[in-house]
């Protein structure tokens, strides 16, 4: 993206902490702004009448919240949730539009980010039928090392449970198992990945495809906070 449309999206933003379980936008909800994530992890949740939930996907500091107001849309098509605190800036859809005119390679910067979505929700449907909890939940943690861009964060297993839609106490299992094998450290919902590598290999193929689809279809750096 251009350094004037950098600076443009910078001057008319507004930059804020975001708390875990925090819903940025209901389903359905009318969009007010598109929410860009700095840190942090932001899921987009499915809901059934019996109370159970899943991810349908999720996004960090590669993405925005908002790809519907680029779309023909302006309402949300998910219930979104912090799942991992950070900070994010908030830009009006009145100021996105103004930048979406002035600017071509906005709309083109958020058109790339649209295909890699695709590839991480086709990926995560596969991954949800086909791979094991370890490796799911693995591999979720891997693409939360990744957005806050360290090794130790915030993740309680209830959380998981609710994103992965897997039971609690495999959840506790895996984190047990993972722990007691040397690959990370947890206490009290801080988390700590000891041993990366050893975790990828835990994780299943859908890591490094979702990993390498943001890669290609983008060439932005870490967004530098305003």
């Amino acid at each position: 993206m251009r350094p004037a449309a950098q600076e443009f999206l910078l001057s008319r933003s507004l930059t804020r902490k975001t708390f875990v379980g925090e819903v940025i936008y209901e389903d359905r909800a009318q969009f007010t702004h598109a929410v860009f994530p700095h840190e942090g992890v932001i899921s987009l949740m499915a809901e059934m009448e019996d109370g159970r939930t899943i991810e349908k996907t999720s996004l960090g500091f590669e993405g925005f919240l908002g790809l519907a107001l680029i779309m023909g849309g302006g309402v949300a098509i998910s219930r979104s949730v912090v799942q991992v605190p950070g900070y994010t800036s908030w830009i009006s859809v009145a100021d996105l539009d103004e930048a979406l005119a002035e600017f071509v390679c906005v709309r083109e910067a958020m058109l790339r980010y649209a295909q890699a979505l695709i590839v991480q929700t086709m990926e995560s449907v596969a991954c949800n039928g086909l791979h094991s909890a370890e490796q799911r939940i693995s591999r979720w943690l891997l693409h939360a090392r990744d957005r806050v861009m360290s090794d130790q964060f915030t993740m309680k297993q209830q959380t998981l449970s609710e994103t992965l839609g897997v039971r609690r106490a495999t959840v506790s299992a895996v984190c047990a198992q993972l722990q007691k094998d040397g690959i990370l450290e947890y206490s009290r919902g801080e988390l700590k990945i000891i041993d990366r590598p050893r975790l990828e290999q835990r994780s299943c193929q859908c890591y490094a495809r979702v990993t390498n689809a943001s890669l290609l279809s983008s060439n932005r750096q870490r967004p530098a906070s305003a």
